[in-house]
């Protein structure tokens, strides 16, 4: 997933890079949605997402990506640029997010840059405990579910599902309802099974 040639090169901020099947512009229109990108991190726990107006956004968090999770109340203000997205925080040690778009072979390189510039050394320090470590996570999970949109997003009832009922879970949720979904496709399976293995021996 990550890319060998960093983008960066200080200290103060981390990334990681995703191929992804979509275009750049499809990209770039797939991540204006700012609420869904952020639900997809499985690190975050949400307790609330509110819209403000002109680009900005407010969300109350539980980050469990620390083996102490931590608690995150932070507006959000979204600025389009020429490489990407560009997402500054106003509270919390992370200053701000980049996205950035790039062309690839086989469609798109998404490369999520957390950026924590501005903090003396002993800030750094003490501050360690509210350091965001679900980036790769994050990038991780925001592959799977762009393939996933590349694959079903063109049926309506996929994406009513994935909107109304799957984006406002919290992780626990979407793994609970993943495990009950194979558990009732074993047993759907194993119940074929057996009015097969009936028929054949007995019709």
């Amino acid at each position: 997933m990550n890319d060998l040639s960093a983008p960066i090169t200080t200290e103060d901020a981390a990334w990681a890079s995703i191929n992804t099947p979509l275009s750049v512009d499809e990209l770039k229109a797939f991540s204006q949605d700012i609420e869904r990108l952020f639900r997809i991190n499985p690190m975050l726990e949400f307790d609330c997402w509110e819209n403000l107006a002109d680009d900005r956004y407010r969300m109350s968090v539980k980050n469990i990506s620390q083996e102490t999770p931590f608690e995150l109340e932070t507006e959000l203000r979204v600025e389009n640029t020429d490489e990407g997205i560009t997402i500054h925080y106003n509270n919390g040690l992370k200053k701000k997010t980049e996205l950035k778009f790039e062309p690839a072979a086989q469609g798109s390189k998404l490369t999520i840059i957390d950026d924590y510039a501005g903090l003396t050394e002993d800030e750094r320090e003490n501050r360690l405990q509210e350091v965001d470590k679900s980036l790769v996570n994050w990038a991780d999970y925001l592959q799977r579910f762009i393939i996933m949109w590349k694959r079903w997003s063109r049926f309506g009832l996929w994406r009513w599902y994935m909107r109304r009922v799957w984006q406002p879970m919290k992780p626990a949720g979407r793994r609970i309802t993943y495990i009950l979904l194979w558990i009732s496709v074993v047993e759907v399976a194993l119940i074929a099974l057996g009015v097969a293995i009936y028929f054949v021996e007995y019709a």
